[in-house]
């Protein structure tokens, strides 16, 4: 096993395709599944399992990812210290449900260390795939919310993945309108206030459960839905169709603008968002000064 075997996993994980992997490296197809044949063959594993889509990871592949990344993001920082002293590039990534707050941690962030040589990811992605960015560590943070509904199913999933829930704070549920909805005007809304406009909510791809929901009252009915992908086309939907979402109350005028407001929802639910990490795994430093710019950011929001 070499290093540079390892960084092809991991080059292949982030493209989902062996060609594609090896134009970014820069070698021929058939050299990189050498490569990875060879290794698998040395580790006694199957690391990818092939389909005429692409390669994805097996279950032994997962876990073999998690120890690879450790093994090169030890090496590159030996390498980043020692070699020719070459500056420290710092790494640091976050995958998040859809959250202007922790959008504004990230900014903070970056503006920190935007004099450093950095490389810094986030993704705002749907909760399944944050679960597996945190699992293999592609991520080393992952926001989500946990509630009365989703809490015993979310926990028995990251115990399995040998993950860690931490929570920072507590909301209580909110809707999000257009100012110009005719809710706006309501001081608190109700379930039955909401039938006549449309849902809208993140769509969770293959693994539409109920439980990966970013939506409080997931299982509640509702004549109009509209799912979407990201935040910015769920705004403008609030805006151009008189929708409604559910979520945290909480909104970034920075980067969401004032056209779009924040009522109290008459229920009996709750949002407990926090972050997830692996649990074995100390968080590294600019984990920890994200979380301390995410949590400045809530406290001062709710002051």
């Amino acid at each position: 096993m070499t290093l540079q075997q390892l960084k092809y996993i991991i080059q292949i994980v982030q493209c989902g395709s062996i060609t594609m992997a090896a134009q970014k490296l820069y070698i021929t197809q058939p050299s990189l599944s050498k490569a990875v044949s060879e290794l698998e063959q040395e580790m006694g594993i199957t690391i990818f399992l092939r389909s005429n889509r692409g390669v994805i990871l097996s279950e032994e592949g997962t876990k073999f990812l998690s120890y690879a990344r450790q093994v090169v993001e030890q090496a590159e920082l030996l390498e980043q210290t020692y070699k020719h002293n070459a500056p420290i590039k710092r790494v640091f990534a976050v995958s998040s449900q859809h959250y202007a707050f922790a959008v504004n941690a990230f900014v903070a962030l970056v503006k920190e260390y935007g004099q450093d040589k950095y490389e810094f990811s986030l993704r705002e992605l749907r909760t399944n795939d944050i679960i597996e960015d945190v699992y293999t560590q592609r991520s080393e943070l992952g926001i989500i919310f946990l509630s009365n509904f989703n809490h015993e199913v979310i926990l028995r999933i990251l115990k399995n993945k040998e993950l860690q829930f931490v929570p920072e704070f507590t909301a209580k549920p909110h809707v999000f309108v257009s100012k110009n909805n005719p809710l706006a005007n309501l001081k608190i809304v109700t379930h039955d206030d909401l039938k006549s406009y449309p849902k809208l909510t993140y769509d969770q791809g293959i693994n539409n459960s109920f439980y990966f929901s970013e939506e409080l009252h997931s299982t509640d009915e509702s004549p109009k839905n509209i799912i979407v992908s990201d935040r910015a086309t769920l705004f403008n939907l609030l805006i151009g169709l008189n929708g409604y979402t559910i979520s945290s109350g909480i909104l970034s005028s920075d980067l969401n603008g004032t056209d779009i407001i924040s009522i109290p929802l008459e229920s009996n639910e709750y949002m407990e968002i926090g972050y997830i990490h692996a649990a074995e795994r100390p968080l590294s430093q600019l984990a920890v000064r994200y979380l301390e710019h995410f949590k400045m950011y809530i406290e001062n929001y709710t002051k």
